[in-house]
């Protein structure tokens, strides 16, 4: 009997959750490369166009945000062998609010937050900052970037200026 029960547990440790969890994890990164999310930001009706601010840039946007995305630049050739085309996607500028065709930086004076750009300052409404942060909850997805907790909470600030640090 004793026998028996060793070997019907060492076939129920074999077929238990963890053994067939194991079994049908992916084996590669399904991470898109850089042309790759762009067609899936398409497919979900992201507007795709490219961005004169930055070299090989690409202004994607939807929500009244947007960012823009540039190809990984490669390290120790590991991108070199296609042209680059494998590299994955880098969010370089954002998200932010789109102004005037440029993303604006969003800036927390601590009493209200602000939408920065070049030549504006501007002062952030709450449907702005859901805008915002909608959109940054689809494209980490899409693009199968990190996403952090504090950021799936609301939209964090690019800049924090407290009034009362100022010119400390």
């Amino acid at each position: 009997m004793r026998g028996r029960s060793r070997e019907r547990d060492a076939a129920d440790s074999n077929n238990s959750i963890l053994a067939d969890w194991t079994a049908k994890m992916a084996r590669k990164s399904r991470n898109p490369n850089f042309e790759q999310t762009l067609k899936i930001l398409r497919a979900h009706s992201f507007d795709v166009r490219p961005f004169a601010g930055v070299a090989g840039g690409v202004l994607v946007s939807k929500h009244g945000a947007g960012a823009v995305l540039v190809a990984a630049e490669a390290k120790d050739g590991a991108w070199k062998a296609d042209g680059g085309a494998a590299s994955p996607a880098v969010i370089r500028e954002g998200p932010g609010l789109v102004v005037c065709g440029e993303v604006g930086r969003l800036l927390d004076r601590g009493y209200q937050k602000f939408i920065k750009t070049s030549k504006f300052e501007l002062p952030a409404s709450a449907s702005e900052l859901q805008g915002i942060h909608l959109f940054s909850e689809e494209l980490n997805q899409l693009t199968g970037a990190t996403s952090l907790y504090n950021e799936s909470l609301g939209t964090t600030s690019d800049v924090y200026e407290y009034d009362r640090l100022k010119g400390r």
